[in-house]
């Protein structure tokens, strides 16, 4: 769940090659020489000092510190008005007064009493993204209770984490919102998912936007499984499930009916549909895939998952290819062609 803000923005030697791909798409490139260090500021902290200090100068303090993203998260997370109108601050005490605060406050400490794995694992992730695209600006990094609106925002310069979303799938918070947050959504909110959730963010919002012409299901296919090896590149030690939200059952049913999947995609004659209502349940969050599989039993968004088949093919078939130089193609025809995608 993301909210964007503000700006944004050959027997022998094919075994060979396959097999390094394979081990490629794990151990990724050595990144010790990057110099770069990610510090995830607490601004749920700082937040919180304005139940004690002064709220004009506490307030001061954060719009200096956090720029535009304090701004946003006044006006636009808590609607609390304007900063430009200090009438906010009788909101704020009213927020500061009230239970569901201190009870949430109480559930984030102590499932985040530290952020220093996140640290490390960002500055892991933001490392790859140097490697392959140096001359990119990394955002800097905050930490926020989101009121159980999103997972991450992106605005100007920033990328800021709902940490009220990631306090794990058994959280007593997440069953009172079961109306707009099943359980096959929430059992994602786990700690282990933050990291997953701001790179994909990050592609999808600030370094690759999906173009408003991209209306088949090929080229959503084909945009959705370029964002995936994306995150293949850039967290290589993470695990597949993590990356796409699958359980290891729903991973295990795409590997075990791939050929059934793309055979379905083929005989439907849904690979050049451009209607959205149509083509949006194998693009989408859901607990299963209407018409695949037996029980219910389907993984979803499988349009998702067959793209990242697709474009993983592609890019063993052509090592030439770098990262960038795939990002930057649009030719949704092409790389299907090229990858010789057959489904087995």
């Amino acid at each position: 769940m993301m909210m964007a803000l503000n700006k944004a923005k050959q027997i022998y030697l094919i075994f060979t090659i396959a097999a390094l791909s394979a081990c490629d798409r794990h151990q990724g490139p050595d990144v010790s020489g990057i110099d770069l260090e990610v510090n995830i500021e607490r601004f749920d902290h700082d937040f919180d000092a304005m139940r004690a200090k002064p709220m004009p100068q506490q307030a001061a303090y954060l719009q200096k510190k956090y720029g535009f993203f304090y701004a946003d998260y006044i006006e636009r997370i808590l609607t609390a008005g304007t900063v430009t109108d200090t009438a906010y601050f009788s909101v704020l005490r009213d927020v500061f007064k009230g239970k569901a605060y201190a009870d949430l406050k109480h559930a984030v400490d102590s499932v985040y009493p530290d952020l220093n794995k996140q640290n490390l694992e960002l500055t892991n992730a933001f490392k790859h993204v140097k490697y392959y695209y140096p001359q990119k600006q990394l955002p800097k990094v905050y930490a926020y209770f989101s009121g159980f609106q999103a997972q991450t925002s992106i605005g100007d310069g920033y990328f800021a984490i709902g940490l009220d979303m990631f306090l794990g799938a058994d959280s007593k918070f997440y069953p009172a919102l079961v109306q707009t947050l099943p359980h096959y959504i929430t059992r994602r909110f786990t700690p282990e998912h933050i990291t997953p959730r701001v790179i994909e963010g990050m592609a999808r919002e600030d370094m690759f936007p999906e173009h408003d012409k991209d209306k088949t299901l090929l080229s959503k296919m084909i945009y959705n499984g370029k964002i995936m090896y994306f995150m293949d590149k850039i967290l290589p030690d993470v695990p597949d499930s993590l990356k796409i939200g699958y359980t290891a059952h729903q991973l295990q049913w795409c590997n075990d009916h791939k050929a059934d999947i793309w055979a379905y995609f083929l005989e439907e004659n849904l690979l050049y549909n451009a209607d959205y209502l149509q083509i949006q349940k194998y693009l989408t969050e859901a607990p299963f895939t209407p018409g695949l599989g037996e029980k219910n039993d389907s993984a979803p968004k499988l349009a998702v998952w067959t793209g990242w088949q697709i474009v993983r093919q592609y890019m063993d078939k052509h090592p030439d290819v770098t990262l960038p130089r795939l990002m930057a193609d649009k030719d949704a025809q092409k790389i299907l062609n090229d990858s010789k995608y057959r489904a087995k």
